[in-house]
């Protein structure tokens, strides 16, 4: 079931998008951190952005 479902939400991300997608997780993880998170969240945004 958990399968089917990470390809429901993976399935509108087009190569690109599937690719960036870690970036962009862990990126909004990182900021949900007081003080810190955007900071070192910004490496994972840049990596993001390379890729798309």
């Amino acid at each position: 079931m958990a399968w089917l479902v990470a390809g429901v939400l993976l399935l509108p991300l087009g190569g690109c998008g599937a690719a960036a997608l870690p970036c962009r997780v862990t990126a909004a993880t990182l900021k949900v951190l007081p003080v810190v998170g955007h900071a070192a969240a910004t490496p994972f945004d840049m990596c993001a952005s390379a890729i798309d």
